[in-house]
């Protein structure tokens, strides 16, 4: 299943990207990783991926911001979105949600190896 399918992680903090970047590789997964928000809609452009991975706390651009900009995209609007924050307050998993995330996973909460769990079944 998870030949060939491409994942993009949006994550500002270099360690916990490259932490589910190996996790998603052990599992098949091509994975390119995008440390600088300002570049991450561009990157997504040219990548296509089955699936985003997005933190919202980043420098430059929110995750928020980057969630609209792609839902707005023609080409983009239809690739799953799963917010991977430390926000772990309702108003931001709703906002989160009401703004297209296919889901909502809290850092603290879900190994690499339960986020990798949970968004196998987003990935087209």
């Amino acid at each position: 299943m998870s030949k060939n399918k491409k994942i993009v992680i949006v994550e500002d903090e270099s360690v916990i990207a490259e932490m589910y970047q190996i996790k998603f590789e052990k599992s098949g997964y091509q994975v390119i990783k995008v440390l600088d928000s300002e570049k991450a809609f561009e990157t997504i452009q040219k990548e296509m991926p089955n699936l985003i991975v997005l933190d919202i706390i980043m420098p430059g651009f929110s995750g928020f911001a980057l969630l609209k900009q792609f839902k707005n995209d023609e080409k983009l609007k239809n690739i799953p979105v799963v917010i991977l924050s430390n926000l772990g307050d309702p108003a931001d998993i709703d906002k989160g949600k009401a703004m297209g995330a296919d889901d909502y996973l809290i850092k603290a909460d879900n190994t690499p190896s339960q986020a990798l769990e949970k968004i196998e079944k987003y990935i087209k």
